[in-house]
């Protein structure tokens, strides 16, 4: 029997997972080599600007694998509509049977990446966070302070965006999760201010050239190979650099480009799941850290599953 659930299903599992536990162990999972994840398929599209992710994947010795479509249209914000949209299909693995389709609009992939990215801030930011930096005001820059609310107790933020309306809908959006929100004039304010930032937007230009000793940097924006949030050399300068996936990261992403440029050795870029498992990661509170996300289908498998298994759990017979 094929389930299909839409989004208030879906919303309504997401309430009693752990998302943080389900990632980190797809994480490990990762790089430990039990997954079969192919090349990202994307599909980039002009008039209007937009683009289309396909993620897909298995992990060994698990019942299922999953395939997701997540589209994004930044442009859609100012029509009134949503900037993403998606589906996620869960699979048997024997036989192929379809399981499950949610039809998440995008969401569980905004939450998953969220999630992600406080995974990445708990195992690699410094022990003293007394600010948090933002880059961006949409979706993302919303649940990655969310999900950051169990990860650490700081609550004092900045935020710098471009369009001032939306930074504004963001800081009041903030002040209602219990933070104390204000806007930065320049996205250099946030690199000297703040020990723990997190970099949410489509920017296809370096925003972010320098931070203080001891700062932890997540850049989730660069997902594909026109996108740049950091500056080169400030990914090489970092003293730990992590990625959560070295393939992807050869074509998309941060540390991509600063490869490319000669700045890096791609040898000593970890990868979270290897730092999850107690391989590589901070060693000294002065250190620069820095992961570069650009979503793994893992995580796709791991929270549609776990999202399936409850809600399908509570679909009477």
């Amino acid at each position: 029997m094929t389930h299909v659930l839409t989004w208030p299903q879906i919303e309504a599992a997401l309430e009693g997972i752990d998302q943080r536990a389900v990632l980190r162990a797809a994480f490990v999972a990762y790089s430990e080599g039990r997954a079969v994840v192919p090349p990202v398929g994307e599909l980039l599209l002009d008039d209007p600007q937009g683009e289309v992710h396909v993620k897909y994947g298995y992990i060994r010795g698990q019942p299922d694998y999953v395939v997701k479509i997540a589209s994004g249209f930044p442009g859609n914000v100012e029509r009134g509509l949503a900037p993403s949209g998606g589906l996620m299909v869960l699979f048997e693995r024997e036989g192929g049977a379809v399981r499950a389709v949610l039809l998440d609009e995008g969401r569980l992939t905004d939450q998953r990446t969220a999630a992600a990215g406080a995974v990445a801030a708990e195992a690699l930011m410094p022990p003293v966070v007394k600010r948090i930096g933002v880059l961006g005001s949409g979706t993302q820059a919303r649940l990655q302070l969310d999900h950051l609310r169990a990860v650490t107790p700081c609550r004092d933020v900045l935020v710098w965006g471009r369009n001032a309306e939306r930074v504004d809908g963001l800081l009041a959006d903030l002040e209602a999760l219990g933070f104390c929100a204000r806007p930065a004039s320049e996205p250099a304010e946030v690199g000297v201010r703040c020990e723990l930032i997190v970099t949410t937007t489509a920017s296809t230009e370096p925003l972010l050239e320098h931070v203080r000793p001891g700062t932890h940097v997540t850049a989730m924006g660069s997902d594909t190979q026109t996108k740049q949030e950091l500056a080169a050399r400030l990914v090489a300068s970092a003293e730990v650099v992590v990625v959560d996936s070295r393939d992807q990261a050869r074509s998309r992403g941060e540390v991509a480009r600063a490869v490319a440029e000669g700045l890096l050795d791609p040898s000593r870029v970890l990868e979270l799941g290897e730092v999850l498992a107690g391989r590589g990661g901070r060693t000294a509170d002065d250190q620069v850290t820095l992961a570069d996300l650009t979503g793994v289908a893992v995580q796709d498998l791991a929270i549609a599953r776990a999202v399936a298994d409850r809600a399908i759990a509570g679909t009477p017979s």
